[in-house]
Formats: C-alpha cells, sequence, structure tokens
C-alpha cells in the first residue's frame, strides 16, 4: 500500500495517501497560494494530472501567474496538458446553473482523460469562494455524491477554498 502514498506538497500535511481528506485555515490570499501552489506543484512532479477551477481571490490568470512563479516549465506542462485550470463559471454553471450530476459526470470525465494519457491519479483543486450561503445545502449535498460515487476512483486532493479555510480531499483505486 506504500505505494499509494505521494507527497502532498504542504509541509505540515506530508506524505499522504490516496483517500485523505483535511481542512486547513488560511486569511489571506497569499496564505492561500503558500497552500495550494505547492500542493499543485507536487502533483505535477508525481505525474498527476492536474485540474484547477478557479474562483475568487484567485481568477484564472492569477493562478497561472502564481503557478509560473512558482514551478519550473510551467508552461511545458501546459502545452502537454498536465494541467488544466478551468473558470468556475465554466465548471459548475457551464448551462447557466448548478447541475450536482454533470459536475460530478465532468469530474469522471476528468480522471478518465489522465489515466488514458498515462497520469497516475488526478489532483483536483475546486474553489467554492463564489458560494453562497444559500446554496450552501445544494453544494453540501454535491459534495456527499461526490464523496460515494468517486471514492474508488484515484483522484487525490480537492482543495475547497471558501471564506478563509481550505479542505482537502483525496481517493484512491
Amino acid at each position: 500500500m506504500r505505494e499509494n502514498v505521494r507527497k502532498s506538497g504542504i509541509d505540515i500535511i506530508g506524505d499522504i495517501p490516496w483517500g485523505t481528506h483535511f481542512c486547513q485555515f488560511y486569511q489571506t490570499t497569499e496564505d492561500l497560494i503558500d497552500i495550494i501552489i505547492p500542493y499543485f506543484k507536487a502533483g505535477l512532479e508525481n505525474n498527476e494530472f492536474r485540474v484547477w477551477i478557479t474562483s475568487q481571490p484567485l481568477d484564472m490568470e492569477e493562478a497561472k501567474e502564481a503557478l509560473r512563479r512558482a514551478v519550473p516549465d510551467f508552461d511545458t506542462y501546459l502545452e502537454n496538458e498536465q494541467i488544466e485550470l478551468i473558470p468556475h463559471t465554466h465548471w459548475y454553471f457551464k448551462e447557466c446553473s448548478f447541475d450536482p450530476k454533470r459536475v460530478l459526470n465532468g469530474l469522471v470525465e476528468k480522471l478518465n482523460q489522465a489515466l488514458a494519457n498515462g497520469y497516475d491519479g488526478l489532483r483536483l483543486t475546486e474553489c467554492t469562494f463564489w458560494l453562497k450561503y444559500e446554496d450552501w445545502n445544494v453544494v453540501a449535498n454535491y459534495e456527499e455524491e461526490v464523496d460515494r460515487s468517486v471514492y474508488p476512483l484515484q483522484i487525490r486532493g480537492r482543495i475547497f477554498p471558501t471564506r478563509n479555510y481550505v479542505t482537502i480531499l483525496s481517493y484512491s483505486f
């Protein structure tokens, strides 16, 4: 089972197996970058496909710039399609409304794409800063469905910055 343990990229967390779920608080955009960028970089270095669904406080271009500053050969990873950055408006609201089944199916499609391209798994970073209080139950139900449906899949570390904390989940095959 040791081969399923990978570096998280976050010093305080250390190595994590597929299936890990934890939460880390942050206060500033810089704190968020300090959490996400090393996590993202470790996935790239470990032959994992990376998808970042961007939202406030970092939009897609700001996320790319932060990655360029921290990840050697970032543009090569981008050109090789090992990295995909998607604005939350395109991922969650593709058809103008939040459809949990469509989003879940998109997650499984990304995993299948990763495995078909020879990657060991998928690290997905989803930012839910866009979430309004009144929508929390719908998204919480979606998260429960993800946990039930995706758990056996080879997905590591979805990060959810929600106001001032980050939750990280990972799944194993």
